[in-house]
């Protein structure tokens, strides 16, 4: 009963469901990213970023005025202020001066200063210290408070992460190096891999098949299998450590893919479309230029796609043909790395540069996801 026309068969449900809970479990940690780079480090410390809209309660080390403010009211010396800044609300549920009892008092009580003298501190954040001897020190003395914060959300993260130069986390020149890396590592293998796809395809000459065989046998092959010999090979050829050996390093890992894909969608083609360029006195060039490529521009998308967010989010190869001493030529993948070494604790820098090497890869899969699934679908129906 489930096939008769006009109703869903199960498994169209089971697809479905499947879809959204592939997208839930994509999106959840998309977003979380996102939410947490514009967190401070205090907010993402205090709570989950799921309810970052929510006031957050956080522990806090706070200091009153500087001795220097003080004022002296009926001999009394007084020191008076508040504590957070202007226009922050904030309620304290309680508070201490001592690290080891940060919520010893109560809002509204008074508590005995080790230096003489004594503190109280209201919910606000109001405090008054009073003592009959000058207060004396170049500081003012540490409040602990445990508080409730408003949500707070900031863009200093990415002023870090982005615009600031002088600042160790800087990812700006990483950001660059990443985009010389992958576009012309994206653009050349589809250049090469088209007309071989063509010539496997449209084009009859000795040992073709044999080719073919080859290209599948190498989709096999392990990438870790040929990163020492090629590199060697680099070395001895003078091209060394630098993009021109990374351009031609993601070129040969990502060739047999794209032949395959490329000659099966060409091969796919209208067999009379062609017959008929030929006899009409057409070349093999002025074919593949102006019938096949044309016609093959959802497969070619859909392999740039592809090679795009794989030379963008690598890192092995990266490593081995482009590292250098200077970090002149360091990509994302591996900033984000270092930053895990001297940055591990720094969540909110953590996530804003995270978030930042995947801004990209998502644009570009979002603006030409259709061609991807054209490419993806082409030759799956008749």
């Amino acid at each position: 009963m489930s096939d008769i026309a006009g109703t869903k068969p199960a498994l169209r449900w089971v697809v479905h469901l499947s879809v959204i809970f592939l997208v839930v479990l994509w999106v959840i940690p998309t977003l979380g990213l996102l939410v947490s780079s514009f967190r401070t480090a205090d907010q993402i410390s205090s709570s989950g970023w799921w309810r970052s809209l929510f006031p957050s309660e956080q522990n806090l080390t706070l200091r009153s005025a500087a001795p220097e403010t003080q004022v002296l009211e009926n001999g009394v010396y007084v020191i008076e202020g508040q504590l957070f800044d202007a226009g922050e609300q904030a309620k304290i549920s309680s508070w201490g001066i001592s690290a080891r009892e940060v919520d010893a008092f109560a809002p509204g009580q008074t508590a005995e200063l080790r230096r003489g003298g004594t503190i109280t501190v209201d919910a606000d954040g109001y405090y008054r210290m009073e003592n009959t001897e000058e207060f004396s020190g170049n500081r003012g003395a540490r409040i602990f408070v445990t508080a409730e914060l408003p949500p707070e959300f900031t863009l200093d993260n990415y002023q870090k992460v982005l615009l600031d130069q002088s600042s160790t986390d800087s990812m700006a020149k990483a950001f660059f190096n990443t985009l010389t890396v992958t576009i012309p590592a994206t653009i050349i293998p589809i250049l090469v891999a088209a007309f071989a796809a063509y010539a496997l395809a449209w084009m009859d000459f000795p040992g073709r098949a044999l080719l073919i065989a080859a290209v599948v046998g190498l989709l096999v092959v392990p990438l870790q299998l040929a990163l020492i010999p090629l590199l060697k090979f680099h070395l001895n050829i003078g091209i060394g450590k630098g993009y021109l050996g990374v351009w031609l390093a993601h070129t040969g890992f990502g060739m047999p893919l794209a032949i395959y894909l490329l000659r099966n969608y060409m091969a796919g083609l209208p067999r009379d479309l062609i017959e008929n360029a030929r006899v009409d006195g057409a070349t093999e060039f002025q074919i593949f230029t102006k019938l096949i490529l044309p016609l093959s521009f959802p497969a070619l998308a859909s392999f740039a796609i592809f090679q795009f967010l794989w030379t963008w989010n690598d890192l092995l190869v990266a490593k081995v043909f482009l590292i250098d001493a200077t970090g002149q030529t360091t990509v994302m993948t591996n900033r984000i790395v270092e930053l895990l070494g001297t940055r591990g604790g720094n969540w909110e820098i953590l996530a804003t540069a995270a978030f930042v090497s995947i801004f990209v890869p998502l644009v570009v899969f979002f603006a030409m996801q259709k061609y991807l699934v054209r490419g993806l679908l082409a030759g799956s129906v008749k």
